[in-house]
């Protein structure tokens, strides 16, 4: 059998899809979408015109955490959206419950978890992971291997690059005590992350700071100031020509 597709499936014009791909109830394509081979789009996505979706992926996965998970399931989550326009890389796991505006670029092996809202024009970055109840603001650019932990929230035009992390758990215990105070960062508009670098949980990162590659942030930091070391400390101004106000 070539492909499964639901007969309530509502497909606009000029679509193609690969063999063996999935695509259960409910689901609703728009004109022009590119679908590769042997997808999963789960039931009720909702997928904007001009989409091209690679090899591999699942779209709209329902969260199945292990019993002894922090995460619930969450019978209300509502139907995965992507916007017009997007990008997405072979072998990418986009869960149910997460909202993708438009033009959206997500590389291979990449993984964006529920109760997520992406704005226009983000880049996610081949192998990034971007855990539940994120929020991403239009323009920012996540690079390769970045890890986006739960409750994080980057403003637009936010630079991450590669293999960041990001945390959200101040306890070393295993405490019930711990979730009243589980917030992962919030890194402000214009504010640029080197390579490597670590955010401690609940730090705010602010407007255009820039985190040189390796620091460790665990305090809030100040605008416009580059921080450097472990942990890290201002270095010195960020330079004027660098500020978004001046870009072209």
């Amino acid at each position: 059998m070539k492909n499964v597709v639901h007969e309530s499936v509502r497909m606009g014009t000029n679509v193609s899809i690969g063999y063996f791909s999935v695509i259960e109830e409910g689901v609703v394509l728009g004109d022009n979408v590119t679908i590769g081979n042997n997808v999963t789009i789960h039931a009720g996505t909702v997928i904007g015109s001009d989409v091209f979706i690679s090899d591999n992926c699942v779209l709209g996965r329902w969260p199945r955490p292990a019993k002894s998970s922090t995460v619930k399931v969450d019978a209300s989550l509502a139907p995965l959206t992507i916007g017009d326009g997007t990008t997405i890389g072979a072998n990418t796991v986009l869960y149910r419950g997460s909202t993708f505006g438009r033009e959206v670029m997500i590389g291979d092996q990449a993984s964006v978890r529920e109760k997520c809202t992406i704005g226009d024009r983000v880049v996610i970055g081949r192998g990034v992971a971007v855990e539940n109840q994120v929020e991403i603001g239009s323009f920012t650019k996540i690079q390769t291997n970045a890890y986006i932990t739960a409750y994080t929230t980057l403003e637009e035009r936010v630079f991450i690059a590669p293999t960041v992390t990001t945390t959200n758990d101040n306890f070393m215990g295993r405490t019930k005590e711990r979730f009243k105070f589980v917030r992962g960062p919030l890194v402000k508009r214009g504010a640029r992350v080197g390579g490597g670098s670590i955010l401690l949980p609940g730090v705010t990162v602010a407007e255009e700071s820039f985190i040189a590659a390796g620091a460790l942030v665990n305090k809030d930091t100040e605008p416009k100031k580059l921080y450097v070391g472990v942990p890290a400390r201002v270095l010195r101004d960020v330079p004027d020509r660098e500020l978004l106000e001046n870009q072209e």
